[in-house]
C-alpha cells in the first residue's frame, strides 16, 4: 500500500459556464505575466523605462508560442501525421506540447524585432528577462501536471506522481519530472540573479548563464522521462539538444567576456536622451525663474539712482538761492 504520493488532478479543465478554463493554458499565462513583471523590475534597475519589457513582449511571446509548438510538432510528427492520427490536433496547443528550444529560438526573433523598433540592444534586454523566463518555466511546468504528461520512470519514492489510466498512459506511480524541472528552474533563476549582482554580467552573459544552467538540468531530467521520443545514438533527441546548446552558451560567455567585458552603461538610448533633455530643461527653468528677480533688482537700482539724482538737483537749487539772497543783502 502506497502511503505517500503526489496525486494528479482528476481533470485538467474547469468549465466556468460555457468557458473552459484549462490548467495548462492557465499556467502558461501566469508564467508570462511573472516573466514580464520581474523583467520590468530588472530593466528599470538597469536604467530603462517602465513598460518597455511589456512592449517588446508583445512581439516575443507570440513568436515564442509559435516556435515552441513548431518544435514539438516537428520533433513528434508521428503524433499528428501518422496513419490514424488527425493532423488538426497539431493546432490544439491547449492539450500540451510546447518545446522550450523552439520557444526560446523564435521568441528571440520576436524580441529582436521589438528591440530594433525601440533602438534597444537585444543582449541587454535578454539579460534583464533571463531570470523571469526561468520563473515562467517553473510555473509553466505545472501545466504538465494538469495534463498528466511528461512524467518519469516508475518509482516508489514518497514524492512519486500518481498517474491514472487512459488510452495513452498506464496507471501507476512515476517520477514527477515536471516537479524536478520546476524546482530546477527556480534554482536557475536564483543563480542568475546572484551571479548578475555579484559579477555585473552584461552583453547577454546573464541570459547565456540561464541557458547553460537550464540545459544542465534538462539533460538529466530528460533522461528520466519515459514518454515517446526520437533517439540518436542511444540518447533522446532533447538530451542531445541540451548538450549542444549548453556548449554554445558556455562558449558565448567565455568569448563575450573577453571581447566585450563589463556591462552596458546605457540600455535604452532614448530614455537616456530624454533624461539628459529633462536635466537641461531644469537648468533653463532655473535661469528663467531667476530672471524676474534680477529684473526687479535692476529696476530698484535704477529707481535709487534716479532718486539720488533728483535729490542732488534740489540741493543745488536751494544752495544757489541762499547765495543769491546773501549777495543782495551785501549790496
Amino acid at each position: 500500500m502506497d502511503l505517500a504520493y503526489i496525486p494528479s488532478p482528476s481533470t485538467g479543465v474547469i468549465n466556468l459556464g460555457p468557458i473552459p478554463l484549462r490548467g495548462y493554458a492557465f499556467c502558461i499565462i501566469i508564467g508570462v505575466f511573472v516573466a514580464v513583471w520581474y523583467g520590468n523590475k530588472r530593466w528599470i534597475a538597469r536604467g530603462g523605462t517602465a513598460g518597455t519589457v511589456a512592449d517588446i513582449a508583445v512581439w516575443a511571446v507570440p513568436f515564442g508560442l509559435v516556435g515552441g509548438r513548431l518544435y514539438h510538432v516537428i520533433t513528434d510528427y508521428q503524433l499528428y501525421f501518422s496513419e490514424g492520427e488527425n493532423w488538426v490536433d497539431a493546432f490544439k496547443i491547449w492539450e500540451g506540447g510546447l518545446g522550450i528550444w523552439g520557444a526560446i529560438a523564435l521568441g528571440a526573433v520576436g524580441a529582436w524585432i521589438g528591440c530594433r523598433r525601440r533602438g534597444i540592444p537585444l543582449p541587454a534586454y535578454a539579460d534583464a528577462i533571463a531570470p523571469g523566463i526561468a520563473f515562467a518555466q517553473a510555473i509553466g511546468r505545472w501545466g504538465n501536471w494538469f495534463n498528466q504528461e511528461l512524467y518519469g520512470k516508475p518509482t516508489d519514492l514518497p514524492w512519486a506522481l500518481k498517474i491514472t489510466e487512459s488510452a495513452n498512459r498506464e496507471a501507476g506511480l512515476y517520477h514527477p519530472t515536471f516537479l524536478y524541472e520546476s524546482l530546477w528552474c527556480v534554482g536557475v533563476a536564483v543563480l542568475v540573479i546572484w551571479a548578475d549582482r555579484r559579477f555585473k554580467l552584461g552583453h547577454g552573459r546573464a541570459f547565456a548563464l540561464y541557458v547553460a544552467a537550464y540545459c544542465a538540468g534538462r539533460a538529466w531530467i530528460e533522461y528520466m522521462r519515459v514518454d515517446e521520443a526520437h533517439h540518436v545514438l542511444g540518447l533522446r533527441l532533447n538530451v542531445w539538444t541540451a548538450i549542444i546548446v549548453f556548449a554554445l552558451a558556455v562558449a558565448y560567455m567565455v568569448i563575450s567576456a573577453r571581447v566585450r567585458p563589463g556591462r552596458e552603461e546605457v540600455v535604452e538610448p532614448k530614455a537616456a536622451k530624454a533624461a539628459e533633455a529633462a536635466a537641461d530643461g531644469d537648468g533653463d527653468d532655473d535661469v528663467a525663474d531667476a530672471a524676474p528677480d534680477l529684473e526687479k533688482r535692476t529696476d530698484a537700482s535704477d529707481d535709487s539712482g534716479d532718486s539720488a539724482d533728483s535729490g542732488g538737483s534740489a540741493g543745488d537749487v536751494e544752495h544757489g538761492a541762499d547765495n543769491g539772497a546773501g549777495s543782495a543783502a551785501k549790496s
